[in-house]
């Protein structure tokens, strides 16, 4: 199992991408988070009162030297919702921003950003005590509070406490490959993802899509279940338009290298879809199909079904059924 989190990552895993997959002569390269009387608040709490907490300070940039990578979560800025003047009937709350980075020996300069409530971050924390009681024994976190949650204080206990548990789950095969965790990265993401491929706004998911890989991606194995989901998703909503997305080619050139050699089993329905979505792709970029056609003639050669029976979407949605129409 790979090294996650605060830990030198195995030197055959590709670190993230710089905002995009790399070209077909890159694929075999290693690299693919007080006010009071007269005297003048803190600024942190001046921030506070415009609805903003920003850590004062941030971590420094360490690189490394032996070609390792180190996964880093931040939490570095959070918002009080709603802003003040809207929707007053509505409960306020916090947004923490999680800022998740692979450094190495240069720093990662295209880190995924999600947004999560306290409430998500306790939803992980009691899913995965529950699951995993060993593992979760004796770990902090941060307990509810009936006032005071708009503190700077508070916030800034809170993001540093959220961090450190983040790092010790991914450095934990066990947590880190639960289906709690995973659904704390990409759930709210993936489900808005979905409702926009529904309505066939396709413009709106791809970005959603692909902020979701490069966090998969700095957190799992390149061919690991999760990361080839979604990369499949992404080449699938970057191609299921009549005009394909300007990107579909280099996703899809890179979701035709991770399968290169997949062992998971449970993964490979999705390979002879993604060779016809490709063949297609190709032959609407005037492109040459005859790698990928000669790839299904040698399957069909071995006894497997390479018939053309459903698209992309379709066979992701039989492994991992969500909203969008297939």
């Amino acid at each position: 199992m790979p090294i996650h989190a605060v830990m030198a990552k195995r030197l055959h895993h590709q670190p993230s991408f710089d905002g995009e997959p790399p070209g077909p002569d890159e694929l075999d390269s290693p690299a693919i988070e007080a006010a009071a009387l007269d005297i003048p608040p803190p600024e942190s709490d001046k921030a506070l009162q415009k609805g903003v907490w920003e850590r004062a300070t941030s971590a420094e940039y360490k690189p490394t030297t032996d070609g390792s990578t180190v996964l880093r979560f931040d939490i570095l800025v959070a918002h009080i919702m709603p802003p003040d003047g809207e929707d007053v009937k509505i409960k306020r709350f916090v947004v923490y921003e999680l800022t998740v980075k692979q450094d190495g020996a240069t720093e990662d300069t295209q880190p995924a950003k999600i947004e999560r409530r306290y409430t998500d971050f306790r939803e992980l924390y009691v899913g995965l005590k529950r699951q995993h009681p060993a593992e979760m024994a004796n770990k902090y976190f941060p307990a509810k509070v009936l006032m005071g949650n708009f503190k700077s204080e508070l916030i800034g206990e809170r993001s540093a406490a959220f961090e450190a548990f983040l790092t010790y789950v991914a450095s934990q095969a066990m947590l880190r490959d639960s289906e709690y965790f995973l659904r704390f990265l990409q759930h709210d993401e993936l489900t808005r993802a979905c409702q926009f491929l529904d309505e066939r706004r396709n413009e709106m998911a791809i970005p959603i899509l692909e902020n979701c890989f490069r966090l998969l991606n700095k957190i799992y194995m390149n061919r690991s279940r999760p990361v080839l989901l979604i990369l499949c998703r992404l080449v699938a909503a970057c191609t299921s338009s009549p005009v394909p997305h300007h990107a579909a080619e280099r996703w899809a050139l890179l979701a035709l290298s991770r399968f290169e050699t997949l062992c998971d089993i449970d993964l490979l329905p999705l390979y002879i879809p993604l060779l016809h979505t490709c063949a297609h792709l190709w032959w609407q970029r005037g492109q040459d199909q005859k790698p990928i056609t000669d790839r299904l003639t040698d399957m069909s050669k071995q006894g497997i079904n390479t018939a053309n029976t459903e698209s992309l979407m379709q066979a992701i949605h039989k492994i991992d059924p969500r909203t969008e129409t297939i």
